[in-house]
């Protein structure tokens, strides 16, 4: 009985702490949506999707609605989108994106980790041309339709690249295309599992698995920062 309660109780923490991290990084990521370009989800692609992925994570309707009423109060004007450049162990380039209240304190996380794991930061800018921003949604064909089908309408969105990887799709388009895309999904009655404005490296390089293991430990303490957003590598 004892080591079920601790079973059950260990098993809540691990909910618990994920949801400590997870939260705040999808509030922050609707308040930045709703700040950029309104906070109404249907005319606001950016904010819509970062909804459903904060839905996705069972997040609480309440959080929703008060990260997007923060978008128009004071708090919003203090978060700030920011970004970070640097090498890791073995040469590995990284690109980490943030939203913050405080870029001293972050900017301070973020250098610590570079240099805890033998790398360090570059100039903003270093690596911008290394990374190519793209558009990024993944779906499940719906039955009834065809890939061809799908592509057809998503040309018009300015589709880049249609891929297939163990039966999920993957629509790929210049950033800039963000809007436009998640529109034609909507207009061929698709609703993507996720939607994003990655980095994708232009010119990624391979690792041993024994590389990779100590890049992953400075990954792993970037990605657990509740500042960071998203980490870009140029991993092949």
């Amino acid at each position: 009985m004892g080591r079920a309660f601790e079973y059950r109780r260990a098993a809540k923490e691990k909910r618990w702490d994920k949801m400590s991290k997870v939260f705040p990084k999808l509030a922050k990521a609707i308040t930045v949506a709703a700040k950029e370009s309104g906070p109404d989800p249907d005319a606001n692609a950016k904010l819509r999707l970062a909804i459903q992925k904060a839905k996705a994570e069972n997040m609480p309707k309440d959080n929703i609605e008060k990260a997007i009423a923060r978008a128009s109060g004071k708090d919003a004007e203090d978060i700030v989108e920011i970004n970070y450049e640097g090498k890791g162990p073995h040469g590995v380039l990284v690109f980490v994106e943030c939203a913050t209240d405080n870029p001293t304190r972050t900017v301070a996380n973020v250098k610590s980790y570079f240099n805890k794991s033998g790398g360090g930061m570059v100039p903003t800018g270093s690596l911008e041309f290394l990374f190519a921003r793209k558009a990024v949604f993944e779906f499940q064909m719906p039955e009834g339709q065809s890939r061809d089908d799908v592509e057809l309408g998503l040309i018009d969105a300015e589709l880049e690249e249609l891929e297939e990887n163990d039966g999920t799709y993957y629509a790929y388009a210049d950033y800039t295309a963000f809007g436009k895309l998640g529109e034609a999904f909507e207009a061929l009655g698709i609703e993507p599992s996720d939607a994003k404005l990655k980095r994708i490296p232009t010119s990624p390089v391979s690792f041993s698995d024994e590389q990779l293991e100590e890049i992953e430990k400075m990954l792993d303490k970037m990605e657990d920062d509740e500042d960071v957003q998203a980490v870009y590598t140029n991993i092949d």
